[in-house]
C-alpha cells in the first residue's frame, strides 16, 4: 500500500509555509504569536497542534488585512498545507484555491507567489491520485519559477522534483531521472550538501532507482539521505519516519527482513507520534503488516519528504 503523506514537500508535500520574509508589517502582536507558535509547531512536524495556531492566524490575518489580500493567501496557504499534511483533504483544498486565487489577482499569472499555490495544488491533487490535474499545475509552477528566478534557483529545484515524482508515480521513469539529478544538483549547490532539501532529492532519487529494481545505487543515497535529516531534523521528526520507511522498503525488497523490521517499527512509532494513531495512514499501515511482523508502508516523499520541498 501507498503512504500517502508527502514534505512536499516530504515534494513534498514541497509544503507549504512562507515564513516571515513574505509577512507584511503591522500585524499585531496577537497574530505575531499565532503565527510562531504554528510555524515552530509544524518545523518540529507536529501538525495536529498547529493546526489551531494555523487556524487562529488565518482568523486574525482576516481581520487585520482583509480576506483578499496577500498576506491572507499566505495563513490560507499554511492552514491547507497542515490539512494536507493531516490527510484531511477536503479541508486543503479550498484553501488552496482560495489563496491561488488571491495571489493571482493581487500578484499577477507570473508571480513567484502564485507558482508557490500551484505547486501546493498539485502537490494535493498527487496525494489524491488526481495525475491529470497534478501535471498541469506543475509545469505552470515551474515555468513561472524558472522565468522569475532563473534556472538555479532552489524553487525551480523544487518545481523539477515535483514534477519528476509525478513522473516516477506514473511509471515514466526516463523523465523522471534527468528531473530528480537536476534538482540535486542546484540543492547541493545553492543549498549545500548537508541542506533537509539535499536530502529530500537524494531519497526521490533513490526511489526511483529502487522502483527500476537498482537497489545497489539506490541503497548509498537512502542512508545518506537519513543521516542529513536526522541530523537537520532530529530523531524523531516526520521526514525522518519516510526516510527510514524508504530505506526498510529497499531491505525488504532485498530480503533483508531482520534489517528492515526495527526501521519499520521506529518509522510507525514516529508517525503515530505526529500524527496520532487515528491518522489514515498511521492505521493503513499497522493493518497491512505482513506475516514478518512489520508494518511497512510506501513512501512519496516528493511533495513530501517535504521539509522545504513544499516551503519554498
Amino acid at each position: 500500500m501507498r503512504f500517502r503523506h508527502t514534505i512536499l514537500c516530504l515534494a513534498v508535500i514541497m509544503s507549504c509555509l512562507t515564513h516571515g520574509a513574505d509577512m507584511a508589517h503591522g500585524q499585531s502582536p496577537a497574530l505575531d504569536e499565532a503565527y510562531n507558535r504554528y510555524t515552530t509547531l509544524y518545523q518540529q512536524g507536529r501538525y495536529s497542534e498547529a493546526i489551531s495556531y494555523a487556524t487562529e492566524a488565518l482568523r486574525l490575518g482576516e481581520e487585520e488585512f482583509g480576506p483578499d489580500h496577500p498576506t491572507t493567501a499566505i495563513f490560507l496557504n499554511n492552514l491547507a498545507f497542515v490539512h494536507h499534511h493531516q490527510g484531511n483533504y477536503a479541508n486543503a483544498a479550498p484553501l488552496y484555491q482560495r489563496s491561488l486565487a488571491i495571489r493571482e489577482k493581487a500578484l499577477g499569472p507570473e508571480h513567484p507567489d502564485v507558482a508557490q499555490s500551484l505547486n501546493n495544488l498539485a502537490q494535493l491533487n498527487l496525494a489524491q491520485g488526481n495525475y491529470t490535474e497534478a501535471e498541469p499545475l506543475f509545469q505552470r509552477s515551474l515555468t513561472i519559477w524558472e522565468k522569475a528566478l532563473g534556472p538555479e534557483h532552489p524553487h525551480v529545484a523544487t518545481g523539477l522534483n515535483n514534477l519528476a515524482e509525478l513522473y516516477r508515480t506514473l511509471g515514466n521513469y526516463a523523465e523522471a531521472a534527468p528531473l530528480f539529478q537536476r534538482s540535486l544538483a542546484i540543492r547541493e549547490k545553492a543549498l549545500g550538501p548537508e541542506h533537509p532539501d539535499v536530502a529530500q532529492s537524494l531519497n526521490n532519487l533513490a526511489e526511483l532507482y529502487r522502483a527500476q529494481g537498482n537497489y545497489a545505487e539506490a541503497a548509498p543515497l537512502y542512508r545518506r539521505s537519513l543521516t542529513i535529516m536526522e541530523k537537520a531534523l532530529g530523531p524523531e521528526h516526520p521526514n525522518v519516519a519516510l526516510s527510514l520507511n524508504n530505506l526498510a522498503l529497499l531491505y525488504q525488497a532485498q530480503g533483508n527482513y531482520a534489517e528492515a523490521a526495527p526501521l519499520f517499527q521506529r518509522s510507525l512509532a514516529i508517525w503515530e507520534k505526529a500524527l496520532g494513531p487515528e491518522h489514515p495512514d498511521v492505521g493503513a499501515s499497522r493493518h497491512s503488516a505482513p506475516k514478518v511482523g512489520y508494518a511497512p508502508v510506501s513512501g512519496r516523499s516528493g511533495e513530501t519528504l517535504r521539509t522545504s520541498a513544499l516551503c519554498q
